[in-house]
């Protein structure tokens, strides 16, 4: 029979919806399940996103829309972005994509050619491989381990973008981490930046209202504005707004890149729906109250969670200061035994899987972002849950021998 195209073979399932999957299946089996895995922001928009829905399905065209975005959409978003110093850009510079993660597919179909280097730091979110190795790139891997607060240095940086890569791609705050570089931090980065004009820069910053203890969120281009004609910078509504099935995200960069991405955007999905339209217009240009005491109940989420850890001997844990993760490293207890089940550790996925079968607690092994000795925690769940789910955390590990 006719054969599969050979990147197939490179394409693999979420590692994150793995897990979901398994720790979905037992709930339905009638087992009390806390999740930890997914990182979906567990929370509604605001009423006025519904009413505009409303409004929109009334005079719904049921016609085909804007490859770019709708211009309402695309001043939406301009507003936005100048709201966070991101300023000088227009609608030629912005397109429209369903999700965050097809506008990082439409981006490395745009800018990579097969055989082209990519360059992250590990911890990595995990679509960050899997789009690379489908379109057959080369991978650079610039380890960041919890010894050096899962952050990238200034001569990683250095040393990375001197073998001139065709695409860096920077994620902060983190998704797996949580980890947020600080004012200081950023601007050392862009120095280095700005010594390597020879390769594309994508910030995915779509974590970037969700920053805690005044950090404040900061770009490259805050310190390097003459960055602008290689840096793309990307959001979404997914995490700040409470709207991850939505399907909503964006670029904004220079225009010969955004006229590539309004060309994909042509072939494979024509534009984004009309109702999507008028919802994400609302979330952006309405009331800001939700996000805003989210970020605070999160920033608590995360106090609670840090302060279990710090209780459990031998587990090591930078403090994140944005998104809603924490990375703990939790590799002293590898090669022991839980007690109560028996079940060995020998690694990340051995302790997830005994964790969940024994507590019904349910982490993503750290080795699906790229850090095997570290697990991740997403503190989405409902408040009620939290302090339950961190308490058979605990147990776990003193039933450890």
């Amino acid at each position: 029979m006719p054969q599969l195209a050979r990147r197939i073979g490179r394409a693999k399932p979420s590692a994150i919806m793995v897990v979901a999957e398994k720790a979905k299946k037992l709930k339905a089996e009638g087992r009390d399940i806390i999740s930890f895995s997914i990182g979906v922001p567990n929370f509604l928009p605001g009423p006025h996103v519904y009413d505009a829905v409303r409004d929109a399905l009334a005079k719904d065209s049921g016609q085909y829309g804007s490859n770019r975005g709708a211009d309402a959409l695309l001043d939406a978003f301009l507003k936005h972005i100048e709201a966070l110093g991101l300023t000088g850009y227009a609608r030629a510079n912005i397109v429209t994509a369903v999700g965050a993660k097809h506008m990082i597919y439409n981006l490395a179909e745009a800018l990579l050619d097969e055989g082209d280097t990519i360059a992250f730091p590990t911890p990595y979110w995990t679509s960050y491989l899997d789009i690379a190795e489908i379109l057959d790139a080369k991978i650079d891997l610039l380890p960041c381990p919890p010894e050096q607060d899962y952050k990238l240095t200034p001569a990683q940086l250095d040393a990375a973008l001197a073998k001139k890569p065709k695409v860096f791609l920077f994620n902060n705050p983190s998704n797996p981490t949580g980890m947020t570089y600080t004012k200081d931090e950023i601007a050392a980065l862009a120095d280095v930046v700005a010594k390597h004009p020879d390769t594309w820069i994508i910030t995915d910053d779509i974590y970037n209202t969700m920053v805690f203890d005044g950090v404040g969120y900061h770009n490259f281009l805050h310190f390097r504005p003459e960055l602008r004609d290689r840096v793309i910078f990307l959001d979404s509504l997914s995490k700040t707004y409470g709207m991850p099935g939505w399907r909503v995200g964006f670029m904004a960069g220079p225009e010969t890149v955004a006229k590539a991405v309004v060309t994909l955007n042509s072939n494979h999905i024509t534009n984004i729906p009309e109702i999507t339209t008028a919802a994400a217009i609302a979330a952006l240009a309405g009331p800001q109250d939700v996000p805003q005491r989210k970020c605070a109940e999160f920033q608590a989420k995360r106090d609670e969670v840090m302060a279990a850890l710090a209780a459990i001997p031998g587990i090591v844990c930078p403090k994140p200061q944005g998104a809603f993760y924490v990375f703990p490293d939790v590799s002293a207890y590898y090669g022991k035994t839980h007690g109560p089940s028996g079940a060995k550790i020998g690694n990340d996925v051995d302790l997830c899987n005994a964790l969940l079968d024994a507590k019904g607690v349910a982490c993503v092994p750290g080795s699906a972002f790229g850090e095997p000795r570290a697990l991740r925690i997403s503190y989405t769940c409902p408040t009620p849950q939290l302090a339950p789910g961190m308490q058979r955390f605990r147990e776990f590990f003193a039933e450890l021998e």
